[in-house]
């Protein structure tokens, strides 16, 4: 029976245990934390987005990562559904294609989970952070080492720290080995007026359209006392990163033209108020339509200006705040079982890695194969012949 240490007891972590366990390895799940699937957890809160309905292909484009692609093809949105539901968890495909539980949280779902491990025999040791290796595969962990046959890596990114993932890995690579770790599906800084934020931050906007450099997305967002976020700013996010600050143009009425627009906003004596009243804008659209006038946009052609709202996002919102992480080991440290090449034996998954993808089921059901795959990875390598593992401690 082979001794296998996987360190993060997040989604890709869990896999892997699972995965390792039904092959008969004897698995420890090492966390930082108290208690398993504290960020899965967090992801629940607003229903647990698991995977997407669409085509495989369309699905895989999502994540413009290659290297991702024959992990995911190997663990399927459909395989990640059967299992979901193997454990007990009914799910539903909701109108947008996005897949969820019927009970609409992650609380059923991880403990059903946590109870299939115990019963095969994972051991979960708590408030075990890890610091970087020692000889070999060892792994040094605050207070003690170990050496086990192999081991999965689910580190996680960098994103909501204090439940565990706070990106304090990197330092144990290369620097070469990892490429920076960015916020992915966050927010952005927006400089609103004081008035503006008072009033209307937590207020959501509906039926919008953003475009930039030639792109348009449709959804909706959410003012924020600093900022805006929301569903239609994460979809967009990973292009307006690297150009922020940058100016994006908001269609606050993509249902209706120019021409029937303008018809509807009229003219005359009536007030601007009235007027934006008239074209069916929420009280928070016309508030960014006042926001617009007052930064100086032009007042001669309102429906123009309804039409392609100039907004100027001044930052993108930190690690901290965002959902998840752009960058993360570089797929050249791994081999195509995701074993770190410096290191035979020791696998990595999740997060951790540097691939992005939007909201939306993607970001779990990457880190569901991912795991899945260095768990066979790991496998694979216990059932080669024994070889001794590197002299040197570097990443």
């Amino acid at each position: 029976m082979a001794d296998v240490a996987v360190v993060g007891a997040g989604p890709a972590g869990l896999m892997a245990a699972e995965v390792l366990a039904a092959d008969g390895a004897r698995v420890t799940l090492y966390d930082a934390m108290a208690r398993p699937g504290r960020k899965f957890l967090l992801a629940g809160r607003g229903g647990l987005n698991l995977t997407h309905s669409e085509p495989l292909e369309p699905f895989l484009a999502r994540y413009a990562c290659p290297e991702i692609e024959p992990h995911i093809r190997a663990f399927p949105p459909a395989a990640l559904m059967a299992w979901c539901e193997g454990l007990g968890q009914a799910l539903f495909i909701g109108s947008s294609g996005r897949v969820f539980p019927r009970a609409m949280k992650a609380s059923p779902l991880l403990r059903a989970w946590l109870r299939r491990l115990e019963g095969m025999g994972v051991a979960f040791r708590p408030h075990a952070r890890w610091l970087g290796f020692g000889e070999g595969r060892a792994l040094r962990f605050e207070g003690f080492e170990i050496a086990p046959d192999a081991a999965v890596l689910a580190l996680g990114g960098a994103s909501w720290p204090l439940l565990g993932s706070d990106g304090a890995w990197v330092r144990a690579f290369a620097p070469d080995q990892v490429a920076p770790l960015l916020p992915a599906n966050m927010g952005f800084r927006v400089a609103w007026s004081a008035a503006f934020a008072t009033r209307f931050a937590g207020t959501p906007l509906k039926r919008l359209a953003l475009s930039h450099a030639g792109r348009s997305w449709r959804g909706e967002a959410m003012v924020t006392r600093q900022g805006i976020e929301g569903g239609l700013i994460y979809a967009a996010a990973a292009r307006l990163r690297d150009a922020a600050p940058v100016t994006v143009t908001l269609d606050l009425r993509p249902d209706l033209d120019h021409a029937a627009l303008a018809a509807r906003l009229g003219g005359g004596a009536q007030s601007l108020s009235n007027r934006l009243r008239r074209a069916g804008l929420a009280p928070v659209a016309a508030g960014l339509v006042q926001e617009a006038l007052r930064a100086g946009a032009p007042r001669g052609d309102l429906a123009a200006l309804i039409k392609a709202l100039p907004l100027r996002l001044e930052e993108p919102m930190g690690l901290a705040r965002a959902i998840s992480t752009a960058g993360g080991l570089r797929w050249s440290a791994l081999d195509g079982a995701l074993m770190l090449r410096a290191r035979p034996g020791v696998f990595c998954a999740g997060e951790m890695l540097d691939w992005e993808a939007p909201t939306g089921g993607y970001l779990l059901q990457g880190c569901f194969a991912t795991g899945r795959a260095a768990a066979l990875g790991a496998l694979g390598f216990l059932s080669r012949p024994a070889s001794p593992g590197p002299a040197s401690s570097a990443g």
